[in-house]
């Protein structure tokens, strides 16, 4: 006995108490290739205890003139729901799909985050708890103070450049006063920038460097 019609999405089953009749496949091969072009399964190959139901043929395929309902040697089935097959199919591609996730390797492309995991994935510079940054911003403080003695260092070294090159113009600009230097010496061996100031003003500066102390950052 027959337990399910082979059409694509049909779910008739077998039950002798609903007036659903089943139909075995033609023998003659050029009708059952017909019945096979009808149904519009992939790669189908009916079997020998492969059936088609009642529902798929038109009243005019029966013969009824007896007790038992029979197909006509001409039938052919042409009543099918190909939409709810494609339904079906599209369904069970969902749930693979589903299924197949349940198992994937756990990963930011395959989970499912809140709000502060998307924050964290999306700004790297944000941590994952209070005691990771906590440590950062003591390696950070540390970096900075490094920076300020650095700077500091320079800034030390440039001020004591200045006084120099200023000790040395006014030197050179008191020789070239008492005439122990050539007149105009001054401007060929010396910067442009102090070269032009007047002695005066150069002794001001070298009192005002004098004064002056690095600041402590």
């Amino acid at each position: 006995m027959p337990t399910n019609c082979a059409a694509a999405g049909c779910a008739a089953t077998y039950n002798k108490h609903i007036n659903i009749s089943f139909h075995r496949f033609p023998l003659d091969p050029k009708r059952r290739k017909e019945w096979v072009r009808l149904v519009r399964r992939k790669n189908f190959v009916p079997g020998k205890h492969t059936f088609l139901c009642s529902k798929h043929f038109e009243a005019s395929c029966f013969d009824l003139t007896g007790q038992t309902r029979r197909l006509k040697m001409d039938a052919v089935p042409t009543i099918f729901d190909f939409c709810t097959h494609i339904k079906s199919l599209k369904l069970k591609s969902r749930n693979l799909l589903k299924k197949n996730n349940s198992f994937a390797p756990s990963g930011p492309c395959n989970l499912k985050l809140n709000s502060s995991q998307q924050v964290l994935l999306e700004h790297s510079y944000a941590f994952r708890n209070p005691m990771e940054a906590k440590k950062r911003i003591i390696k950070l403080e540390k970096e900075i103070a490094s920076l300020r003695r650095k700077m500091k260092t320079c800034l030390q070294r440039e001020r004591r450049a200045t006084r120099r090159w200023i000790k040395a113009t006014c030197f050179v600009k008191n020789l070239e006063a008492s005439n122990g230097l050539p007149k105009g010496i001054s401007e060929q061996i010396l910067p442009t920038a102090l070269s032009n100031l007047p002695l005066e003003d150069l002794k001001i500066l070298e009192q005002d460097q004098e004064d002056k102390t690095v600041p402590i950052l």
